[in-house]
């Protein structure tokens, strides 16, 4: 197959639409490789010299088929009937597609005949026929526009197009708020739309595009009055007083448009944005009717992040992440955390700025969960903790019984939570039961077998503070961007501290366990050892929230 992207832009290469058009012919190539080579030819009109046709008729009285001009376009033609498939990128320029580009299209009267024919294109009363055979091109047309949506603004080109491609003879995608693609801080939102195309791209080169694809690729990147609101204040001028604004007021005001009211709780927050380096201060109230920003002071913070512009600037863009650039302290956030933990709900998918915000996991973390009915899940705790619980209850009421059910538990975990990643805590924690139920029942001693358990897991969890990665983290990872968390310093240090700790709680459980024994009071071990984990377990679910927000604080000055 034999491709032809015609860029009718202006702007070349930094073209909105032609994100568009690359996505849409990425997705044709991934589906027609499977039979045939795929070739790709691209003619950026911007770069090109093709002056506008001066209707003199030569190429259809002196030369036929060849324009009397000496520019490009003949290469333009040539390419044209070597094509397979034409795909015309372009944005809309007052309701149709830019002055070069119309060139072009008045340029290709040399591969029409003078006579006059029937017209079998289904559109307007007249036609030519075509000078060369046609039959089998196939035409795509991508467009973005600058209005909220495409709809009712595409006329006069589906008429234009209509006429020398014939009616609805090709395909077309036509995207509004088309400014957005240039914008990193909206990749997220802009990124799951060219993926909608690319997808539309693979159903073209099996056929046509299916009904589903364009019901997505008909829908707003953000609502009308957002996206208006956005556009308006991009130009960075007051509507009332013509003022230019700052780019730091400009900034906070299209970050306060992307706030998602549907997050609304009941309860008010105000978000003051403090730039350090330009000692400049916004305040943003998120309510449920919306945002609005405030420049006066006026409001009491609920959030406050103090941060150098450039480096917010940069966290918008997704040049830097925000929770790794908080653990080094680039900025700090005082008052209501929760506010950065869900930055995703309350600001939807649209920048990357969250501190440690959970449900945002990266392509590379949700592999597992995302390649099919035989992906494996994520890991989970569950498979380590098995083993251990069956041990401890099942040997302490009978080690030779007790250990045949470790036994049998550690061999049935593999078919229980097959559907799970194993990661070396799991093999471990099978490994350490097994030897541990086997000591049991060849000795006889389960109490002396129970403590060393206790020990053992204890240095499992302590050991795990001197790798890379903290037992804990390698579970809980995926709930903060997955592998991605690991150069999270803030959530590195909590899960460090935190796998000490539950070290250091069955060190210690081994040892009172010992002396309660010596002492005769062993009938309270069974209340003691599974109440202090419970405990020990509220305490984790409050140290992960109140540690990072202490550290969020950063340095008192």
């Amino acid at each position: 197959m034999k491709i032809l992207l015609i860029n009718g832009s202006p702007k070349g290469k930094t073209s909105n639409s032609l994100r568009l058009a690359y996505s849409f012919i990425e997705g044709v190539r991934q589906e027609a490789e499977k039979k045939e080579e795929v070739t790709l030819d691209e003619l950026h009109v911007a770069s090109l010299r093709i002056g506008a046709c001066r209707g003199c008729f030569v190429c259809w009285k002196n030369t036929p088929g060849v324009c009397c001009m000496r520019d490009d376009m003949q290469m333009v033609i040539e390419k044209e009937l070597q094509a397979d498939l034409i795909v015309w990128s372009f944005p809309l320029y007052y309701f149709n597609v830019p002055g070069m580009l119309k060139n072009l299209i008045d340029r290709q009267l040399p591969m029409n005949l003078p006579f006059m024919s029937e017209n079998t294109s289904g559109y307007g009363s007249g036609s030519h026929e075509s000078r060369y055979e046609m039959k089998g091109k196939r035409h795509v047309l991508i467009s973005t526009c600058g209005f909220y949506s495409a709809a009712g603004n595409y006329d006069s080109v589906r008429q234009m197009f209509n006429h020398f491609l014939g009616k609805d003879n090709y395909a077309s995608i036509f995207c509004g708020q088309g400014e957005l693609f240039k914008i990193k801080e909206l990749s997220a939102k802009t990124d799951e739309y060219l993926g909608f195309v690319r997808t539309a791209g693979q159903e073209f080169a099996r056929g046509k595009i299916s009904e589903e694809s364009q019901e997505k690729l008909q829908r707003l990147l953000f609502p009308k009055e957002t996206f208006e609101k956005m556009a308006d204040a991009s130009w960075g001028i007051n509507k009332s007083t013509g003022e230019k604004k700052t780019q730091d007021l400009i900034f906070t005001e299209q970050m306060a448009l992307l706030y998602n009211k549907d997050s609304y709780d009941g309860k008010d927050r105000v978000l003051e944005m403090h730039y350090t380096d330009l000692n400049t201060s916004y305040q943003i109230l998120l309510g449920k009717d919306g945002s609005k920003v405030y420049t006066d002071g006026s409001l009491t913070a609920t959030t406050r992040i103090d941060t150098p512009f450039e480096v917010w600037a940069a966290i918008s863009k997704g040049e830097l992440d925000g929770s790794e650039a908080l653990g080094k302290q680039m900025y700090s956030v005082n008052g209501d955390f929760s506010l950065m933990m869900n930055w995703d709900k309350f600001f939807g998918a649209s920048t990357s700025a969250q501190a440690d915000s959970k449900g945002s996991s990266t392509a590379q973390s949700s592999t597992e969960e995302s390649g099919g009915k035989n992906a494996l899940r994520r890991p989970s705790m569950t498979t380590m903790l098995i083993p251990w619980i069956t041990f401890w209850v099942a040997v302490a009421i009978n080690p030779v019984i007790g250990a045949i059910i470790s036994l049998g538990v550690c061999a049935l975990i593999p078919l229980i939570m097959g559907k799970h990643r194993f990661v070396i805590w799991d093999k471990l924690s099978l490994a350490l039961v097994a030897g541990l139920s086997a000591a049991a029942n060849i000795t006889g001693k389960g109490d002396l077998v129970t403590n060393a358990g206790y020990i053992v897991f204890g240095l499992l969890w302590l050991i795990s503070c001197l790798v890379k990665e903290p037992l804990c983290a390698t579970y809980v990872k995926y709930d903060y961007k997955g592998d991605y968390a690991m150069k999270n310093p803030l959530f590195m240090k909590t899960n460090y501290i935190i796998a000490g700790c539950w070290g250091c709680l069955y060190i210690l459980t081994a040892v009172w366990t010992y002396f309660l024994r010596a002492a005769g009071l062993g009938n309270w071990l069974f209340i003691i050892n599974n109440a202090v984990p419970i405990l020990m377990g509220a305490f984790t679910v409050w140290f992960v929230k109140w540690y990072p927000a202490k550290l969020a604080r950063g340095k008192k000055h």
